[in-house]
């Protein structure tokens, strides 16, 4: 009887504490305006500086607006306007749009709102309901943002689809599957993700996958803004040669790769960075690393392996190849190239120059010519020791052998967590600086055990050996696996940093940035839960707000009514991890405004309450390796984490219950909370052993051993998520 207890409130608590799916797909109040977001307006977008309609403010991604009644002399009376609660626990990387007096904003688990933007008042709420097998692969429940136009918004799901949202009642427009069945992808069609915000110009709305780290293949598409029909897609890296090839340039970029990567995919997704440029006419996206991370278990020769760790330009109307530039040939780092890209107009010398301008992942702060790709400058803006420099005529790193890890382990700076991750940038024209959420960080890489298994598509083996050992002289300042964050001005015509703050209290990350003409530049700290604001010449801190969860999506601000505001969306995994509530919440501030967060009610985490440990060592030991493979990237090291959006399993009631675990991870009992059913990978004996793993390691740390204890099975720790300081893809 008790037995049958446990395995019922094992299926119904978790569902209990993830709240925000609702049974149908809209919760409506009164209708709101139509979002007339037309072609002219976003083109002339600086014309009209109260609105926020894409992502980035404008098509050129600076996060500026000329708003100037908030300023450096007055911020300090910034006070809190209205905030609206949302309904759910988990991370929000949304940055909103606002669009002729209501706020839209998209949040985790692929629910978007639309508020009044003057009252708060919730006009709408749309959920995707996403459900399915794809929801297993992904390193984050959340989302990035959204796009408007023409009286629709437009989201990317987890589960893979680009959805429209009539802007006036929430009403789904149409859905689309951006992997479908036709593309003859097999199992790896069930990879894909979709985090990014999409972009929206011509009449198209541009889109890519996330899954690099699962083995697929990175494309991104445009789809028909009014139908949702496939209009081209841009395959970054070639598929089997046997079946021939998409374009002429992937036939050129399958001559920089070997053996046969197209088993695992190759990575490449396009998971955050585009920008369209009116000026140029071009469409320009960032492609993720090299999957697996590991170049020898790539591809053993090491080729460049195009177009992967590059920026690609394309012509949005037909997704002809223009030209590209590859920051990392033949990564090993995990050194994507989507970190938020900018265009703007800038005199070099005296000479007026159309750049786009990236600081990367991997540490440079990249200058390229918009319309050839002609690399003009990349310097370190962070701390960097894999390369020591760029050469400007061949425009490849200038790498250190040793860094490559061949035959010992490298402390690499920055780590896997990046010197810079998906969170937005901003450029004021006013100051001409570049203001980046830079980190710095370092993680220990090093080449896998010679008996360790295959790397295969489907389970997270980067080809790498996690937790190894580094001799102590060569150890840094920074924890092996830390990321210490903050603001960072950078001149890309000095090509240097003229201020910084101090690095953020509890080394949290960062999160977007906004900057305008009223000389600031707004910027959260996540780990802190603090929202700043600090002087945009001097660095000089001029206010802050208690946000009471972390900050993670880049604030906006917009005017009505002749009244400037600023907006942020937050929330974040609190201490305590998946069953903390993170009081996620929309904020909207302006002068003046007298409204009080309530504080976080006390919490207090489930007790360590696990069934005997009585598994033989072999079986927790493979157990340990299965839970690695797949589970670790969402669960943590050895069943938790402390800050996260996934369930400590340590604390699960179906630790007590082999059925209930078995309706979860091979039934897929809860696929629409995003836990697919792993019965194509995990046998049976596999799950029971996964369990015992969990099981051994939940006793472990009951009896003092701590998360990081080693029993039999212990587990090194996967690479950081983005609570401490790794991206959320």
């Amino acid at each position: 009887m008790i037995h049958n207890r446990r395995l019922a409130l094992s299926l119904l608590l978790p569902a209990l504490i993830m709240v925000g799916s609702v049974n149908n797909n809209v919760t409506a109040a009164p209708e709101g305006p139509a979002a007339n977001v037309t072609a002219e307006r976003l083109v002339k977008a600086e014309a009209e500086p109260g609105q926020w309609m894409a992502y980035g403010g404008t098509y050129s991604e600076q996060r500026f607006s000329a708003l100037k009644q908030i300023d450096a002399g007055n911020a300090g009376k910034l006070g809190l306007q209205w905030f609206a609660d949302y309904e759910t626990n988990q991370n929000q990387h949304g940055s909103p749009l606002y669009i002729d007096g209501v706020i839209y904003v998209s949040t985790s688990r692929n629910v978007v709102h639309a508020f009044d933007a003057k009252t708060g008042e919730q006009i709408w709420k749309y959920n995707a309901m996403i459900q399915g097998e794809r929801l297993r692969y992904n390193l984050g429940m959340v989302n990035r943002g959204i796009a408007a136009w023409n009286g629709k918004i437009y989201m990317g799901t987890l589960d893979a689809r680009l959805v429209a949202i009539d802007a006036k009642t929430g009403k789904e427009a149409w859905s689309t599957d951006t992997v479908p069945a036709s593309l003859g992808l097999g199992d790896m069609g069930d990879r894909y993700s979709i985090t990014m915000a999409p972009r929206v110009a011509k009449g198209k709305v541009f889109i890519g996958g996330s899954g690099g780290e699962f083995g697929v293949r990175g494309w991104i598409a445009a789809y028909d803004a009014e139908t949702g029909k496939e209009a081209w897609r841009f395959w970054t890296v070639p598929g089997d040669p046997a079946k021939g090839f998409e374009n002429p340039k992937l036939a050129d970029a399958a001559k920089t790769w070997n053996g046969e990567w197209w088993k695992n995919g190759g990575g490449g997704t396009v998971w955050d960075a585009a920008v369209y440029d009116p000026v140029t006419d071009l469409l320009y996206f960032g492609t993720g690393n090299g999957a697996p991370w590991n170049a020898r278990v790539r591809d053993a020769k090491i080729g460049d392996n195009l177009y992967t760790a590059s920026i690609v330009a394309v012509r949005p109307d037909t997704g002809e190849y223009v030209w590209h530039y590859q920051e990392v040939p033949g990564d090993a780092w995990d050194y994507d190239a989507v970190s938020p890209m900018l265009t703007a107009d800038l005199a070099f010398g005296g000479e007026q120059k159309h750049v786009l301008l990236q600081p990367s992942k991997n540490g440079f702060f990249y200058v390229l010519e918009a319309a050839t790709g002609k690399l003009l400058s990349a310097d370190p803006f962070t701390e960097v020791n894999w390369a020591t420099g760029v050469d400007l005529k061949t425009g490849r790193p200038i790498e250190v052998p040793e860094a490559r890890y061949e035959k010992e382990p490298w402390n690499l700076a920055p780590g896997v967590q990046g010197g810079h991750s998906w969170h937005p940038n901003a450029f004021s024209p006013d100051t001409g600086l570049v203001y980046i959420p830079a980190w710095e960080a370092y993680f220990t890489m090093a080449n896998p055990p010679a008996n360790s298994p295959p790397a295969l598509g489907g389970g997270f083996n980067l080809g790498i050996a996690f937790g190894a050992p580094v001799a102590a002289d060569k150890l840094k300042p920074y924890a092996r696996q830390g990321v210490s964050g903050r603001l960072k001005a950078w001149d890309p015509v000095a090509r240097k940093v003229v201020w910084e703050t101090e690095s953020f209290a509890n080394g949290g990350p960062t999160s977007g940035v906004l900057a305008t003409a009223g000389n600031l530049v707004f910027m959260g700290n996540g780990g802190g839960k603090i929202l700043n604001a600090y002087d945009a010449k001097s660095g000089a801190k001029v206010w802050s707000f208690d946000a009471k969860t972390a900050v993670f999506a880049a604030p906006i601000t917009y005017e009505l009514d002749g009244v400037q505001y600023v907006a942020a969306s937050v929330g974040g995994a609190a201490q305590g991890g998946y069953f903390a509530p993170t009081y996620a919440r929309m904020l909207v501030f302006a002068i003046g405004g007298k409204a009080v967060l309530p504080e976080p009610a006390p919490y207090t985490p489930p007790p360590l309450n696990p069934p005997p440990s009585t598994a033989s060592a072999e079986v927790i030991t493979h157990g340990g390796e299965l839970y690695s493979q797949f589970c670790s990237v969402c669960h943590g090291a050895n069943g938790m984490q402390a800050r996260t959006s996934f369930p400590n399993l340590t604390v699960s009631l179906m630790l007590h219950s082999q059925g209930g675990f078995d309706a979860v991870v091979l039934q897929g009992v809860r696929a629409d909370k995003g836990m697919g059913s792993f019965a194509k990978d995990l046998k049976p004996e596999d799950s029971v052993a996964v369990r015992e793993y969990l099981i051994e390691r939940a006793n472990a740390m009951k009896a003092g051993g701590g998360p990081g204890g080693f029993g039999p099975g212990a587990m090194a720790p996967p690479p950081p998520r983005q609570e401490t300081g790794h991206e959320d893809r």
